[in-house]
C-alpha cells in the first residue's frame, strides 16, 4: 500500500494572492514557518524552511511551479534506518467561481514501514495545519503558529 495523502482547504482570497503568500518567503514565514524561511520559490531552487517544533533549517527542493496553479516540492523523509530518501508534495490552486480558492496538499513517496506511517501521518496533520493557518493569516491577518509550538 502506497503511503499518500490529500487535504485541501478553502480560501477567501483570489487565486494569485493565495499563490503568492506561499512562494514569497517572507509571507511563508508569516503563517507557516515558524523558525522563517529563506529563498523564493523557483525551479530548480532549494530553499531553506525552519519550524519552531522541528528546529533546525530544512532544505527543500524545487521541482516546479506553474503560476497560480501548481508548486511540486521535494523534501527529505524521516530517517528510517535504510538511508535518505525524499517525499514529494503537491500544492494545487485552484480559482472558485465566487472568488475564493481552492488549496490542495498532497504528500507521497514514503517506505512503506512504521516510520514511514508514522511521518505520513505526521505531515498530514502538520499540512492541514499550515492550511488553516493560510486562512487565517490571508483573511484576517490572524498569526496562529505564533507561540503555539514554543
Amino acid at each position: 500500500m502506497e503511503l499518500r495523502f490529500s487535504v485541501s482547504g478553502r480560501i477567501a482570497r483570489p487565486v494569485s494572492e493565495v499563490f503568492e503568500a506561499v512562494v514569497d518567503p517572507a509571507q511563508l514565514s508569516s503563517f507557516f514557518t515558524t523558525g522563517g524561511a529563506e529563498g523564493r520559490l523557483e525551479p530548480g531552487a532549494t530553499v531553506t524552511w525552519d519550524f519552531a517544533d522541528f528546529p533546525g533549517a530544512f532544505p527543500v527542493e524545487v521541482v516546479s511551479v506553474e503560476k497560480d496553479r501548481q508548486i511540486v516540492l521535494r523534501w527529505d523523509a524521516a530517517e528510517d534506518g535504510e538511508g535518505p530518501y525524499k517525499t514529494l508534495v503537491t500544492l494545487d490552486f485552484a480559482p472558485l467561481e465566487d472568488g475564493r480558492t481552492l488549496v490542495t496538499i498532497s504528500e507521497s513517496g514514503w517506505r512503506e514501514n512504521a516510520t514511514g506511517l508514522q511521518s505520513c501521518i505526521g505531515n498530514c496533520g502538520g499540512w492541514m495545519n499550515a492550511l488553516s493557518c493560510m486562512k487565517a493569516w490571508l483573511e484576517h491577518g490572524i498569526r496562529l503558529r505564533d507561540g503555539f509550538f514554543a
